[in-house]
């Protein structure tokens, strides 16, 4: 049935349990079909014109996202995320004026997740061609994100740049996307030295 399988397929979504989509599902079928129409045009667009940036991993409808290419930013400085959820909230806060580096993911050996898997070519390809000066490791502060800053820590070595991560303000098992921005700034302002 075509509204069990709607229903099925929001699920999906994070954060979006089955009586949550349920509640959208409702929503889109109660409203008009040009709002639906809309909708789904507006979704078909994103996925068309919306890609990743070819310099760091942030979605942008340009080959080079609008971080990347203003030059008011900070290009001696490199921070380096997660994911492009943790780029957006740190932008939110409105404290950091370098550039960023989405890894898309962490290391992990229970889900099988190894260098290889994430963007470090890139990032050390990066690295090679950029005057960068800093590296800011902004990982979640999970066992996973520990043990990708300490991998990440070796791969730049050669390259005699300071390394910081964040400071205590985040917690254990906290995730960057769910804290609020006193936090993040706080973090982020008291991070300390790894090496340089």
């Amino acid at each position: 049935m075509p509204i069990n399988e709607l229903i099925h397929s929001l699920s999906k979504m994070p954060g979006v349990g089955s009586r949550s989509a349920q509640r959208i599902a409702l929503y889109l079928l109660k409203n008009d079909k040009i709002a639906v129409a809309q909708l789904i045009t507006v979704l078909q667009d994103v996925y068309e014109k919306v890609h990743k940036c070819e310099n760091c991993g942030n979605f942008s409808t340009a080959r080079i996202c609008n971080i990347c290419a203003d030059p008011a930013r900070d290009a001696t400085q490199l921070c380096i995320v997660e994911t492009v959820s943790d780029l957006w909230a740190l932008e939110r806060a409105k404290f950091f004026r370098g550039r960023y580096h989405v890894l898309g993911g962490v290391l992990s050996a229970i889900d099988n997740i190894g260098p290889d898997n994430l963007n470090i070519k890139e990032l050390l390809a990066r690295m090679q061609r950029e005057k960068i000066e800093e590296v800011i490791v902004a990982l979640s502060a999970t066992l996973e994100g520990q043990s990708t800053l300490f991998y990440l820590m070796d791969v730049l070595e050669p390259f005699h740049v300071r390394v910081s991560s964040l400071a205590q303000g985040v917690p254990i098992g906290g995730e960057l996307n769910y804290m609020d921005n006193a936090t993040l700034s706080t973090a982020f302002q008291d991070r300390r030295l790894l090496a340089s």
